[in-house]
């Protein structure tokens, strides 16, 4: 749990700083999308553990999305708030699709 905390919060801060960088100028926005790489890091390396059923990833990962949509809703348009789930779901997929080129499936062993 604490690497995925960290893994986390190093990827939400290295995503504020790349949008910041590349043109978006606006830090709430900035910050959403970085918690929502972040989130979507952190937990899929919290998921990535054999002993977790399929279901029971899926239903944490759609827990994830409705946090992040309310979150998103509450402070945000949904303009905003529904590219960080395509943005969440993206680097979820891709944080499986690197570990699918692994022998072990898994990026944690």
């Amino acid at each position: 749990m604490k690497k995925a905390v960290l893994y986390g919060s190093f990827v939400m801060l290295a995503s504020i700083f790349f949008n910041y960088f590349s043109g978006e100028k606006d830090w709430g926005v900035n910050a959403y999308y970085g918690v929502a790489f972040g989130l979507a890091w952190g937990l899929a390396y919290y998921l990535d553990r054999p002993d977790f059923f399929l279901a029971k990833k899926l239903i944490l990962s759609l827990l994830g999305m409705i946090v992040l949509l309310i979150a998103g809703l509450m402070f945000f348009n949904t303009m905003i708030a529904v590219p960080s789930l395509i943005r969440f779901s993206a680097v979820f997929v891709a944080y499986y699709l690197l570990a699918s080129f692994r022998s072990s499936k898994s990026l944690k062993k």
